[in-house]
C-alpha cells in the first residue's frame, strides 16, 4: 500500500481519530484533500471489546469517514516505546504515504499511550527526513520524507489549542463514525466492565468539549490542536 495522501492520521488506538479528530478529517476531505489513517496498536489492552471486534468497528468507521485507507502497525498496546524498531515502523509509513500534514495524539492526556504516541510520532517525522536513516518497503529502498506540519489533538484533558477547525457541518457524521465503535461506549445491555469512555457521561462530555472549542470561534462545534512550532500565515485576512 503506497498511496500518497495530503494528511496522515497516526494515532495510538482504534477510535482515537473518531473521538478527537474525525470532524477535522471530514472537513479536509470535503475540501478535496486526501487522508489516510494509521494506528500504532490494535487497542488490545482495552477494557471492553477485543482486537477483532475493534478492527471490524474501525473498518465500519472508515466507510463512514471516507478516508483512503486504514491499517495498524502492530505495536504493543500500553507497552510501545520509541525504540528503533518502533520508530522505523512509523518512518516506513510516513515515507510510504508522504503526507504534508500529520495529525496525532495529544501531547499529554489521561491515557499515557496518547502522550507517548504524540512524542514518538513527532520524533519519527523528524527522523523520516534524514537520509542516513535507511528504510525499505516491500524490499524497495525508500526515499526520505518529512511532513511540513505535525498537529496534536486535544483529547480527554484540556489543553489550550493553538488552532481550531470548525467542524459544525460534519458533526453528525463524526458522531456516526464514532458510534461504529459500539463495544467502547455505554451500552446498558453490556456485561463488560465499565471504563472512562463507557461511562454514560462520556458522549455528552465529548459534545460539550466540541461546543467549547466551537465557541472560541463563534461556531457550534470545533476540534482543537496544538503544534510544536508557529504556523506560518500568508495573508492576515485568512485568519478567522
Amino acid at each position: 500500500m503506497s498511496q500518497q495522501v495530503d494528511i496522515l492520521c497516526v494515532t495510538a488506538h482504534p477510535d482515537d481519530v473518531e473521538i478527537s479528530m474525525a470532524g477535522t478529517v471530514l472537513h479536509h476531505l470535503a475540501l478535496g484533500h486526501s487522508v489516510g489513517l494509521v494506528e500504532l496498536t490494535a487497542g488490545e489492552l482495552g477494557t471492553r471489546g477485543t482486537p477483532e471486534v475493534r478492527k471490524k468497528e474501525a473498518d465500519a468507521a472508515l466507510k463512514v469517514l471516507g478516508a483512503a485507507f486504514r491499517y495498524q502497525l502492530g505495536l504493543a498496546d500500553g507497552f510501545f516505546r520509541p525504540d528503533r524498531e518502533s520508530l522505523e515502523r512509523v518512518i516506513v509509513a510516513l515515507r510510504r504515504h508522504r503526507p504534508k500534514v500529520v495529525l496525532t495524539n495529544a501531547v499529554r492526556d489521561r491515557h499515557p499511550d496518547h502522550g507517548r504516541a504524540a512524542a514518538m510520532v513527532a520524533e519519527a517525522c523528524f527522523l523520516s527526513g534524514l537520509r542516513r536513516v535507511p528504510t525499505s518497503d516491500a524490499g524497495v529502498q525508500q526515499e526520505v520524507w518529512r511532513p511540513a506540519t505535525v498537529l496534536h489533538a486535544v483529547q480527554d484533558h484540556w489543553i489550550d489549542p493553538d488552532l481550531i477547525f470548525d467542524i459544525t457541518p460534519h458533526w453528525q457524521r463524526k458522531m456516526e463514525s464514532l458510534l461504529c465503535f459500539k463495544s467502547q461506549f455505554h451500552d446498558p445491555a453490556s456485561t463488560e466492565p465499565t471504563s472512562p469512555i463507557a461511562n454514560p457521561d462520556f458522549l455528552p462530555f465529548l459534545e460539550a468539549r466540541a461546543r467549547e472549542m466551537g465557541r472560541l470561534l463563534g461556531v457550534t462545534y470545533g476540534e482543537g490542536f496544538t503544534t510544536a512550532r508557529p504556523i506560518g500565515v500568508g495573508d492576515v485576512l485568512d485568519l478567522g
